[in-house]
């Protein structure tokens, strides 16, 4: 599931939304003639362009003309993901879902604010839409190399819904902001100053698409995953390698667990935590092939342990060896 949040996309945000609604409005222009997709919220599924224009920009009370107005959330599920729903529930249901799934992934986004008062997408001014296609852009690599033109369409399924929220909640009276990340020195300044965990929330949406449509995610599909790969420390890497191979060796034996666990250092267990909660499993399921080794050192996580321990021993009674022999010249 890939979730982005961004401020900026073909029209301003600081101005009106009537240019963000219409380059979506796109493919009721195009190929939706006959059975256009509508706008939608928790309260309609209805809605017409102009009503989502003035909703959005009637909500905007004490922001200065230089300030976000509105930002867009675009939900694409991947390919296996959009199979998964349509084998479930048809064509037509499977879109049916993603929007209800649009829905409790809106209540997620007001939840990740932590505000008094925003408690789920009924304290959210937001319309979404539902899009059958994506299109090449200059980004791609097969338009850098010649392959596609841009505009074209893309192959496979690329159903997904895009989201345009308004920066002040439904009472028009309180600021939320998913491009302020900060914490704050402490916990009264970040709830005063507010705050939004992009990835808490990302890994939110993940989570709750697997809850609802039974979805059994591979751990290289999760973004835990790809979060340790891209921006993880060294011995997150390292944890994340030893995994993978556990899994892949499909680790049986139990007799090294308690001793494993001991081994554990807090910062790679707390790593370890993380991607537990993301994949969904339970603790005692995870633990029977995380603490698996690689290796059988009984040097607890890391299998290089006992091998840099062994060799430490070695080289200190070669240098005891060395210094008796150069005593004894």
């Amino acid at each position: 599931m890939y979730i982005n949040i961004t401020d900026k996309v073909t029209a301003d945000n600081k101005g009106s939304s009537g240019g963000l609604v219409h380059y979506l409005e796109k493919e009721n222009r195009t190929c939706n003639k006959e059975t256009p997709e509508c706008w939608f919220n928790q309260e309609r599924k209805d809605f017409e362009p102009y009503e989502v224009r003035r909703k959005i920009d009637s909500n905007k009370a004490q922001l200065r003309n230089d300030e976000a107005k509105f930002f867009l959330i675009n939900i694409s599920p991947s390919q296996k993901e959009i199979k998964h729903l349509i084998e479930q529930y048809g064509e037509l249901g499977a879109k049916e879902k993603l929007k209800q799934y649009a829905e409790k992934a809106m209540t997620e986004y007001a939840k990740n604010f932590k505000k008094s008062g925003v408690t789920s997408n009924k304290d959210l001014v937001w319309f979404a839409k539902l899009e059958n296609n994506r299109y090449y852009t200059y980004k791609d690599a097969e338009v850098k190399s010649g392959a596609k033109k841009r505009g074209e369409l893309k192959t496979g399924e690329q159903m997904h819904i895009q989201v345009i929220v308004s920066r002040k909640d439904a009472t028009n009276k309180i600021r939320l902001s998913p491009m302020n990340s900060s914490r704050g020195r402490n916990v009264a300044h970040s709830k005063k100053m507010g705050q939004f965990d992009r990835v808490a929330f990302k890994q939110s949406g993940e989570k709750l698409f697997d809850q609802l449509f039974d979805f059994k995610r591979n751990l290289n599909e999760t973004m835990a995953y790809a979060n340790i790969k891209k921006n993880g420390s060294l011995a997150q890497r390292e944890q994340l390698s030893i995994l993978e191979k556990g899994l892949e060796m499909n680790y049986q034996s139990k007799s090294m667990a308690n001793e494993l666990v001991k081994g554990v250092a807090d910062g790679v267990f707390k790593s370890a935590t993380v991607m537990l909660e993301s994949v969904g499993q339970t603790v005692s399921s995870f633990l029977k092939v995380m603490m698996e080794p690689v290796y059988d050192t009984g040097a607890g996580m890391n299998p290089m342990v006992g091998t840099r321990k062994r060799r430490k021993k070695r080289k200190g009674k070669q240098n005891e060896q060395e210094h008796e022999q150069g005593l004894s010249r």
